[in-house]
């Protein structure tokens, strides 16, 4: 299989690019990590109790990890993914993917946009990498943080935990969900059917469109049967940020006794940012990850509101319970399909 991207590129870009973050003992870095891997227990015990999910897998043990690390990680799971994507992928362009972009090009390419998202990322649950996946949570982004808020270490360690650990249950409680949605990205290559003029096209108005400040590189590069599959996948990323944001501040009031000062802080970190970061994150679409918060906790609490807990869990029972995309903003019309 030819090699679309040069992945120890990546890496070492990544790597170079993303720095080490902010400079602690070994004391305090040990320390740091030692109490992640305490609080991430702590996490799953409250978020079980509280969702009624249960993991239905083994849990490979928390990865608690720096920077380069993280990259590493992703990158593994991104030549998982490409693997599986190039058969499709080349039937359909192979001028553009062959002979446009080099592997080099790419490497660098895919290392600079993790190198800036390394830096951002508090956790992540990562399922590209295999089966179930893996927690990974990023120790010197999450002491910048805690640092530059000035908040308590210990409680915003485990209000990160909650959100994370969130993640973790939905796809180990709900065993289909990563297939689900592994598929759905094999479908979006499957709609990938662009020849060389399309594309040069589609880039020029991309570039365009970057004067418009709801619009993305991701959004415009899109041809009109990729769309309808990411418009699935904004509706299941949508709910999963969403239910994790809803957990997070159901559970934090009970266990994290400075919860209200943390989340006050960290929504004004969300919104600020100066002009070239806002800037990277449009371009990248991490802005729309970051609505997805809000609207798919409203989603989420106005259906547990209607009809509890456990009839909110029925949005996990198959792909086909999932909410729509319009529904996300007419939860009433979920709760009148599903139930």
């Amino acid at each position: 299989m030819t090699q679309f991207v040069d992945w120890e590129l990546a890496a070492s870009t990544a790597a170079t690019l993303g720095g080490s973050g902010p400079k602690v003992t070994y004391a305090v870095a040990a320390e740091t990590v030692s109490e992640l891997r305490r609080l991430t227990d702590d996490a799953a015990a409250h978020v079980a109790d509280y969702t009624g999910l249960h993991p239905a897998v083994d849990l490979p043990p928390v990865r608690v990890v720096d920077r380069a690390d993280w990259a590493a990680v992703n990158i593994e799971g991104l030549k998982n993914l490409f693997g599986s994507l190039a058969p499709r992928l080349t039937d359909q362009q192979p001028g553009f993917l062959t002979g446009v972009i080099g592997a080099k090009v790419t490497g660098a390419q895919a290392g600079t946009v993790l190198a800036y998202l390394s830096t951002k990322v508090l956790g992540q649950y990562e399922v590209f990498s295999g089966a179930p996946g893996e927690l990974l949570l990023i120790a010197p982004n999450i002491t910048e943080v805690q640092q530059k808020l000035d908040v308590d270490p210990r409680d915003f360690r485990l209000w990160v935990c909650l959100h994370e650990v969130t993640h973790r249950t939905q796809f180990t409680a709900v065993p289909w969900l990563r297939e689900h949605f592994l598929a759905e990205i094999h479908a979006y290559a499957d709609a990938s059917k662009l020849d060389g003029e399309a594309f040069t096209e589609r880039a020029r108005r991309a570039f365009q469109a970057l004067s418009d400040e709801k619009a993305s590189l991701l959004d415009v590069m899109q041809s009109p049967a990729q769309k309808v599959v990411v418009a699935r996948l904004t509706a299941l990323m949508t709910l999963l940020e969403g239910h994790a944001e809803f957990v997070m501040d159901g559970v934090g009031p009970q266990v994290v006794p400075s919860v209200e000062n943390i989340r006050a802080k960290f929504t004004q970190r969300r919104a600020g940012g100066n002009p070239m970061e806002k800037f990277i994150r449009r371009l990248l679409g991490v802005d729309v990850k970051m609505r997805q918060y809000e609207e798919g906790r409203q989603f989420v609490a106005a259906v547990v509101g209607q009809v509890g807990m456990a009839g909110f869990n029925k949005v996990f029972t198959s792909s086909e319970t999932l909410p729509r995309v319009e529904e996300l903003a007419d939860p009433a019309a979920w709760v009148a399909r599903v139930s």
